[in-house]
């Protein structure tokens, strides 16, 4: 398409380009800023929601540890080898891999007859664990030490949960 302008013949092209028309590099960079804030808004969210899965995960697979302990000790007597059973270690691995690498707490009681585990939950991590006991006793503190002795116990730095 032909313009006229100051009684001279241009293109369209060369016309636009003498109006100024399209983005300078200041809008294109303040563009790309909006982007970025909102980008940036955005991923802490998703975080968030991902660690509150993870977290579902380690609830998950350490609450399938007493299950399968509950057929262990039907064969064993007691829970002396546990922990190196893979009724322990499958589920055990699964829960560090959802933590970032970092293994679950197993302990036994003296007379092997009682077994705790406990974690760090991602979300919260490292400031609150969550342990389930061989009774089927579960809790959520802000300390490893509400699994002591082979079992989960109501202190000030754990509650139990329904």
């Amino acid at each position: 398409m032909i313009f006229q302008h100051n009684n001279k013949v241009k293109s369209n092209f060369r016309w636009r380009e003498e109006s100024g028309a399209g983005f300078t590099i200041i809008e294109l960079l303040v563009v790309v800023a909006i982007v970025a804030v909102l980008t940036g808004i955005v991923m802490v969210n998703v975080t968030k929601y991902v660690n509150k899965g993870k977290d579902a995960a380690i609830r998950k697979n350490i609450t399938g540890i007493l299950s399968s302990s509950v057929s262990w000790v039907d064969a064993n007597g007691n829970y002396a080898t546990f922990s190196s059973s893979p009724s322990y270690t499958i589920p055990a691995d699964a829960v560090k891999k959802a933590n970032g690498g970092i293994d679950p707490v197993f302990i036994t009681s003296d007379t092997n007859d009682a077994w705790c585990v406990a974690s760090p939950l991602k979300q919260y991590l490292p400031t609150q664990f969550f342990c389930v006991d061989s009774t089927g006793a579960q809790m959520s503190g802000g300390s490893v030490n509400c699994c002591t002795g082979g079992i989960c116990k109501n202190s000030a730095y754990c509650v139990d949960l329904p």
